[in-house]
């Protein structure tokens, strides 16, 4: 939190150093969570651009009130959110995602993790745009409840009850395909 606070002084005063360790530090966050919410990896390189280029543009006036991490981040659901819901099709692009994971060359790890991304993805997409949303900005970007619902205006109560609904729904899908 301190060192954002410092980087965030310093691109205030005109460091491109600064920006350019702000965008090295958060860009994996910021484009593991477009490509969680769109199911795109090219839309979700475009978000992250865009975003940054955004907030390039308004550094000077940013005034933060939770943690670096937690605006861009937020920035990023905002801008896939608002990218046109009709647009982003859930269909899934696996190909396109990159899978996470630790880095193995055996042919029987990759298939099972090439298994296991497709499953969770296809059952991500069953979920309500928000309880995906809630789950994803809680489980990959560690998000607090607090954090999301301060950044999507909503109540924690809310945000909670997206979380526990969407977990409950992808628990009943999963026990189903046993």
């Amino acid at each position: 939190m301190f060192e954002d606070k410092w980087l965030l002084w310093k691109l205030k005063n005109g460091s491109s150093d600064a920006l350019c360790r702000i965008y090295k530090k958060y860009k994996n966050n910021m484009l593991a969570l477009a490509v969680a919410l769109s199911n795109n990896k090219t839309v979700a390189e475009d978000v992250v651009h865009d975003c940054f280029v955004s907030f390039a543009q308004c550094c000077s006036r940013l005034e933060l009130k939770s943690s670096l991490k937690s605006c861009l981040l937020t920035s990023i659901a905002n801008r896939v959110r608002n990218s046109g819901r009709d647009r982003i099709k859930l269909a899934l692009d696996v190909e396109d995602m990159e899978i996470a994971g630790p880095a193995s060359n055996q042919p029987q790890n990759l298939a099972m993790s090439n298994e296991l991304v497709k499953k969770i993805n296809s059952v991500m997409t069953q979920l309500p745009y928000e309880q995906r949303e809630v789950i994803i900005l809680h489980f990959q970007s560690g998000l607090t409840f607090k954090e999301i619902a301060e950044s999507q205006s909503v109540s924690v109560n809310t945000i909670q009850s997206r979380y526990r609904y969407g977990i409950d729904k992808l628990r009943s899908i999963l026990d189903g395909e046993v």
